[in-house]
């Protein structure tokens, strides 16, 4: 499947945000969106997701595919967790066939045992980027959309967290936004630039 965006055009408040972008996201393609703050990263992700309609160009869901609609795993800039439950809780609550035991079991990889089982609340920032992204791993979905996952990780939860969407997304197309691009060699770059109101000077 490939998910084609064609001259995709958004403005907020007088103000070109995405102009003209074209882009093609296929199965098994992982790519990174960067750009300056005000470039439209989250836009563009957003866009992807059907959570913001373009004011021009099209979606189109090319190949052996009969909705009209995409199911996303998602990660959020903000983190969207249920402060009082668990990490394992957080995780089994979104999909019924999701059972404790699995929660806790993907979980694992990437968080201390005793991190598990305590409301999230009480979770550092980078541990609570880590539920984030295990629950976005833990539905089926057509393409996976992440942004800024990495937020506040060090640089070894950093390659850890990576690691785990690395193994674990499988042939899912996947769409980060990122600051930081450490280690994300291997993504296909789509970069942006923020653009100007409009009569102003590019």
């Amino acid at each position: 499947m490939t998910i084609e965006l064609e001259n995709i055009c958004v403005t907020e408040n007088g103000r070109e945000i995405l102009r003209d972008l074209t882009l093609d996201l296929s199965t098994e393609g992982a790519y990174l969106v960067t750009g300056e703050p005000g470039s439209g990263k989250t836009t563009l992700l957003r866009v992807i997701m059907g959570l913001r309609r373009p004011d021009r160009g099209r979606i189109r869901l090319l190949g052996d595919y009969k909705y009209a609609w995409l199911a996303c795993g998602a990660v959020f800039q903000e983190d969207r967790l249920i402060e009082a439950l668990s990490a394992v809780r957080n995780v089994s609550v979104i999909r019924k066939l999701t059972s404790d035991k699995a929660a806790r079991e993907e979980l694992s990889g990437l968080l201390p045992a005793e991190r598990l089982e305590i409301p999230v609340r009480e979770l550092t920032a980078s541990e609570r980027r880590m539920v984030c992204i295990v629950r976005a791993l833990s539905v089926p979905a057509d393409i996976l959309v992440m942004d800024e996952p990495f937020a506040g990780m060090s640089e070894n939860e950093r390659t850890r967290a990576l690691r785990y969407i690395t193994e674990h997304r499988g042939s899912t197309p996947l769409v980060v936004a990122a600051s930081d691009t450490a280690g994300m060699e291997g993504f296909r770059r789509v970069e942006l630039s923020a653009a100007e109101a409009p009569g102003q000077d590019r």
